[in-house]
């Protein structure tokens, strides 16, 4: 997969507005926050393809990017508490309406903060992506921002934490320093041109 050729393609408000396609999508969802933008960017060397904010829940639209006829679905970030109840709602409707519109998800790219221990929210969206039969792996951002020991421990601790979903794979990630990058652009790329 050529990942210098990515281009941005289209944004979706509403299921209603998502286009019919069966093209190879990998999906990439995490809570408000947790650096999606910043992850799609250094993974796919670009600066300001995937837009970065400072206020979280601004993703609010399912963005695509087109990468060498494999698209790249970033989702709206859940679990922010500032939004009120319409655009909660307008949020579960999209993100259910990707998910039941029968395309070709063939990877789920789950994001959490490292520093913290996997959230309700987080559980439960990996909880339905497993009931879906949708393949997944984690990708632990902002690894960057813990010392040795902590990172030992949050390692040792996600393996509880998940351990409902058996082996998953579970990457540290730094936007900083690139960490899990190399790791990252091989999983997608091993999804994207799978048969």
């Amino acid at each position: 997969m050529r990942f210098d050729r990515v281009k941005y393609e289209a944004s979706y408000g509403t299921s209603q507005q998502l286009p019919k396609s069966d093209a190879v999508e990998i999906a990439f969802a995490g809570r408000s926050n947790v650096g999606k933008s910043s992850m799609l960017n250094k993974v796919l060397n670009r600066k300001n393809l995937a837009r970065v904010s400072s206020v979280p829940g601004k993703t609010v639209t399912v963005n695509f990017f087109d990468c060498d006829g494999v698209k790249l679905v970033d989702l709206p970030g859940y679990g922010y508490a500032k939004v009120n109840f319409n655009e909660k709602k307008r949020w579960a409707d999209l993100m259910e309406g990707y998910f039941n519109s029968g395309r070709n998800i063939r990877l789920v790219v789950q994001l959490t903060d490292m520093r913290h221990p996997v959230t309700k929210d987080d559980l439960d969206m990996m909880r339905f992506m497993k009931a879906a039969g949708f393949d997944f792996i984690v990708v632990m951002t902002k690894s960057d921002k813990l010392n040795k020991t902590e990172r030992t421990k949050r390692l040792e601790a996600i393996k509880e934490e998940l351990a409902e979903f058996g082996d998953i794979e579970a990457i540290p990630f730094s936007s900083q320093n690139g960490e899990g990058a190399d790791k990252i652009r091989e999983i997608i790329e091993k999804y994207g041109t799978a048969e």
